[in-house]
């Protein structure tokens, strides 16, 4: 296979290859085969739009916790019931994360974002119609739990190992910390309607985000650098770009699981992952909120708090991938999730009726913590499973999902069979402690002698 050239005018490879072809000037073609490259590369134009589609994806997963409280004023459902939907919500965006990976090889990343935005909005919008139990659980439950799952961080993986050789720690922490900037822009202004005009409208409000989001993606976003002339960022003269994958999303999943399932490798990054997930998405995006409420704390003060965690998370997720391309990723891992256990376990004493200054130093400390622990995480899937790495990190996430699906709705048990959270924050604590003695125990792969680092 020839080498890719920054600029080159052979018909684009990839699936959108006839619509994405640089125009090319037949009275002139040397200028053309010459011209500079543009200053700015187009990959980070790429890594843009994705970062607005995930904030716009992760526009209705912060509203589970604000509407726990209205859903059971207004019902009368219990708090393990919606639990559970959020539950199963959160278990379908880690299931489906490694085939929405695979689609995107087979189909291409702007096809699958924009059924997943189209999956999110209508799961947003029929809620308000919702009367029951079992339409709670398909719309939260699978609707968006399908469409955020192709949205996930599977698909910022595949991002950064598509367009970027250099700065690929960098720009995972750039995507990743998309999701929390969702929260951030959504979860004071979800809170203050559920306040106001009520919960019905601020699910509207999160369907038209997710909306509007569509036509940026359809007009801007790009399969491969290849498509459009260029060679991924960073990318040396003598890089050749990689065939495409033909075959079958599902066979390749499931044959990348099969093989990766039998290292130990493998088992600890799920497992660690696992508890990373219990810890962020389903404990506290889940039941912070109310559980700062039963101590008195306003809805909208509370959901103010989680917003905070999510414009720390921005710092903090984009140094851990700055971090990640210069230190050893297990060791990051291991500070990341000793810090997160330390934090949970004091946590249950600075709830109060107002917002105290221990409470605000918690909300610093975790979110620059919040998930801090997905570049490393992506960079060790890279290190030891090379190609297949985005397709691997896709299982590891759905190990994520997991377990935040089943802490979200023990944690919902625990506070109708208790009356507090408090046994909640405490045994995930002593669950992130065991991650940081696990990200320990991976061991470093040997460099690859023939292939370029």
């Amino acid at each position: 296979m020839l080498p890719v050239t920054e600029t080159f005018s052979p018909q684009p490879s990839g699936k959108d290859g006839a619509s994405c072809q640089e125009p090319q000037s037949a009275e002139a073609p040397s200028a053309t085969a010459h011209r500079a490259a543009p200053r700015v590369h187009r990959a980070w134009w790429v890594a843009l739009v994705c970062f607005v589609a995930l904030v716009g994806a992760a526009g209705f997963r912060a509203t589970p916790s604000v509407f726990i409280e209205p859903l059971h004023q207004e019902f009368g459902w219990s708090h393990g019931t919606i639990s559970f939907a959020v539950g199963l919500n959160v278990l379908l965006y880690g299931l489906t994360a490694p085939f929405a990976s695979a689609l995107m090889e087979r189909y291409g990343i702007r096809q699958i974002v924009t059924v997943a935005l189209l999956l999110i909005s209508a799961g947003s919008g029929l809620t308000v119609f919702m009367n029951s139990e079992w339409q709670l659980v398909l719309c939260w439950g699978l609707l968006v739990g399908i469409g955020s799952g192709s949205m996930a961080l599977a698909f910022a993986a595949t991002v950064a190992n598509r367009w970027f050789v250099a700065r690929r720690g960098l720009v995972s922490g750039i995507l990743t910390a998309g999701s929390a900037t969702g929260q951030l822009v959504f979860l004071p202004l979800v809170a203050l309607l559920v306040e106001g005009p009520g919960w019905r409208t601020a699910s509207l409000v999160v369907c038209c985000a997710a909306l509007a989001v569509v036509p940026l993606v359809v007009w801007l976003l790009r399969d491969r650098p290849e498509d459009v002339g260029l060679r991924p960022y960073g990318a040396g003269a003598d890089y050749t770009a990689p065939e495409a994958d033909v075959t079958g999303a599902l066979r390749r999943t499931l044959s990348v699981l099969r093989d990766a399932a039998r290292t130990r490798v493998f088992w600890l990054l799920a497992g660690t992952f696992a508890i990373c997930g219990a810890s962020s998405n389903g404990l506290m995006s889940t039941h912070f909120v109310p559980a700062a409420h039963d101590h008195g704390m306003a809805v909208p003060v509370a959901a103010s708090l989680l917003a905070a965690i999510g414009v720390l998370d921005l710092v903090g997720t984009v140094c851990s991938g700055w971090l990640t391309d210069r230190f050893d990723a297990r060791r990051l891992l291991a500070v990341y999730y000793g810090l997160r256990g330390l934090s949970l376990l004091v946590l249950p004493m600075l709830f109060a009726a107002s917002v105290q200054p221990p409470m605000l130093f918690f909300i610093v400390f975790y979110g620059l913590d919040w998930v801090a622990t997905v570049p490393p995480t992506m960079a060790l899937c890279r290190e030891h499973f090379r190609t297949d790495g985005a397709v691997v990190f896709g299982w590891v996430l759905a190990s994520h999902q997991a377990g935040a699906s089943l802490i979200a709705f023990l944690a919902g048990l625990v506070r109708d069979a208790t009356g507090t959270y408090d046994l909640a924050w405490t045994g995930t604590g002593v669950l992130c402690a065991t991650a940081a003695l696990m990200a320990l125990v991976v061991r470093r792969r040997a460099p690859d002698p023939a292939r370029p680092q």
